[in-house]
């Protein structure tokens, strides 16, 4: 019976309604004061019904709930026989919780928006050759997909065959296709908008990029903010409170009226829906920007932030770090790049990678024998010559003599912005390479928009060498530039960082990254990192879109004033209340009822401006 009533509560409204707009005229057009009563008496206890289940089983878990205060005010109101009162309460609370549950609706408009792109079927490769529709959990890590134009990417995978521009705005937040061929990789949930491609897939399911965005999306929305847990502390005892206080007036002044008024002013509607419209609207703008907060603690800390910690390579840098120095000492050139290059290619880090990019085709050789030095580079035998590929602390350990032609060249690599690798063969030093990265396009101007947000330290922390550090921070404008830092020596730093009361988000993208953005009070991970990075961070920037940072800043500080501006709406409006019982003659339940409900609905309002929250255009001169 109770869930049945609880079912229909919107059309009970819709019938308190009718029933109300019948005893007024009745009473008024009619002058029939005997319909007028009965409709109004069906009205109220049609209208309590649902209030006074919810208020029933909140008691049972020992909560004292606003439909307790409202539930005892009906009753109250029954008891001195003013039915108009009590019809009037009850249908003002059940239209204001129909009106809370459709703005609230739309508050978590991004994650339907986003769930609804999930794409739920695929054309499936089958044995004889030919593609099948199949349900989207019928498909597997490896099966062939054919995408053709309009069609929703179904999984995460790599192309295979044809060539597409890809709308990947579920993704990154920006609508401009992208163009995709043989070997891009490409999301599920994304639209092929032309073209017709083959693609793999790598991942499926849960474990795609989208997949992984809406579980954090749902996951954010749900989770509670430092503001939300104090308001439903604050709630529990604020509640009897005021049963109290009611009590206590009608003890005085022996006024059962002015008691039950006091019971229905007192609500605290507007200022338990208030934070969590804040919370949520705030996280769904950011879903729909590519910016991923997991949850609203996060919006208390980044809000506050003051200090800003980057990785270098693949954060501040493009990641794809080029060849643009280099010396050689010794004659044989061609046999010592062999050398390198074959000792190179047995690695996957980018600055061996660029190495083998720049050097090209070259007769290579067996490498017989490797030890990775940490933090170093590789020693190695190749065709029984000892060669040492690495920076200056390698060489120095392998105990490499370098002239002062080799320091002086050093030096001035360094102060050019370039990371080195040495190489030495049977302890001598044949060849020095010189490479650097390119910074991100436009990470100067976003990096003046978070010191405009009230950023007042920027510190970059690498495992490069100094000179290369230094030579960024002074491009971008940092504060704080450290190199040669291993991992451990980052997290070290941050906190103390921390020790020293500031509150810090660090920036990063890989593996190693990971301690750092675990121990960061906000971990920012960028969205093309590595998957150990990603789940350890609090915010995900889609994409590795860099721009979104000063969105991300910006959407958190509005939703952290926004939270504020509606606990004071709220509590200004419980105040102003309480004080026209006391000081006014024109304040009664009716009254009183409809300032709530409609202070319930500007907090809504006020909140679901987060939606369209953009960042304002700074002047970073």
């Amino acid at each position: 019976m109770q869930n049945f009533i609880l079912g229909r509560k919107n059309h009970i409204t819709i019938v308190s309604a009718i029933l109300i707009i019948i005893a007024f005229v009745s009473k008024l057009g009619f002058e029939n004061e005997q319909i007028a009563i009965w409709a109004l008496v069906i009205a109220s206890i049609l209208g309590v019904s649902p209030i006074a289940i919810q208020a029933y089983q909140a008691l049972k878990v020992k909560v004292v709930s606003i439909d307790v205060l409202v539930t005892i005010a009906v009753i109250g109101a029954f008891i001195v026989r003013n039915y108009e009162e009590s019809a009037i309460v009850t249908f003002l609370f059940l239209f204001g919780a129909f009106l809370e549950q459709r703005t609230l609706n739309k508050t978590r408009s991004a994650i339907k928006e986003l769930t609804q792109m999930a794409p739920e079927s695929a054309l499936k490769q089958v044995e004889n050759g030919e593609f099948e529709e199949v349900e989207i959990d019928e498909v597997d890590v490896g099966d062939i997909l054919l995408v053709k134009t309009g069609a929703k990417i179904p999984v995460d995978g790599t192309v295979l065959t044809g060539e597409g521009h890809i709308n990947e705005a579920s993704i990154t937040g920006e609508a401009v296709p992208v163009s995709k061929k043989k070997d891009s990789g490409v999301y599920a949930g994304t639209i092929l908008e032309n073209g017709t491609i083959q693609i793999t897939a790598d991942r499926v399911g849960e474990d795609t990029t989208f997949g992984k965005i809406i579980e954090l999306v749902e996951e954010a929305q749900d989770s509670k903010s430092e503001a939300e847990r104090f308001i439903d502390r604050f709630s529990k005892y604020y509640t009897p409170a005021v049963l109290v206080l009611s009590f206590i007036v009608w003890i005085f002044s022996r006024d059962i009226e002015l008691a039950i008024t006091i019971l229905v002013l007192g609500c605290p509607g507007a200022l338990v829906i208030g934070v969590p419209v804040s919370n949520v609207a705030g996280i769904g703008n950011g879903a729909r920007h590519g910016v991923l907060l997991k949850g609203s603690e996060v919006i208390s800390d980044f809000s506050r932030l003051d200090t800003m910690v980057f990785d270098k390579t693949g954060t501040l840098t493009i990641g794809n770090p080029k060849v643009a120095d280099k010396e050689i000492y010794t004659d044989n050139v061609d046999e010592v790049l062999g050398y390198l290059a074959s000792v190179e290619k047995e690695s996957d880090h980018p600055l061996a990678k660029a190495i083998v990019e720049y050097i090209g085709d070259i007769k290579l050789y067996t490498v017989e024998k490797t030890d990775v030095v940490k933090g170093g580079g590789i020693v190695a035998h190749v065709e029984g010559h000892k060669v040492a590929v690495g920076n200056v602390a390698l060489m120095e350990q392998e105990n490499i003599l370098l002239s002062e032609k080799a320091r002086a060249d050093i030096a001035r690599f360094e102060k050019n912005g370039n990371s080195l690798v040495l190489t030495s063969v049977d302890g001598e030093l044949k060849a020095l390479m010189g490479i650097r990265d390119q910074i991100r396009p436009g990470v100067i101007d976003d990096l003046k928009k978070l010191k405009k947000l009230g950023v007042k330290n920027l510190v970059v922390l690498s495992g490069d060498n100094q000179g290369t550090v230094d030579l960024v921070a002074r491009e971008l404008g940092l504060t704080e530039a450290h190199g040669h830092m291993l991992p451990e020596d980052k997290a070290t730093y941050i906190k103390e960082l921390q020790e020293k009361g500031q509150i810090v988000a660090f920036v990063g993208d890989g593996v190693n990254d990971s301690p750092s953005l675990a121990l960061a009070q906000i971990g920012i991970a960028m969205g093309n990192g590595t998957d150990v990075a990603i789940e350890t961070s609090d915010v995900v920037l889609m994409n590795s879109d860099f721009s979104r940072l000063p969105h991300a800043l910006g959407l958190t500080k509005a939703t952290a004033n926004n939270m504020l501006q509606n606990i004071i709406i709220a509590v200004g409006v419980v105040l102003v209340l309480l004080a026209s019982v006391f000081f006014s003659e024109w304040m009664n339940m009716s009254i009183g009822m409809l300032v709530h409900e409609a202070s319930i609905l500007v907090v809504i309002l006020n909140g679901m401006r987060l939606l369209h929250y953009k960042l304002r255009k700074l002047t970073t001169n």
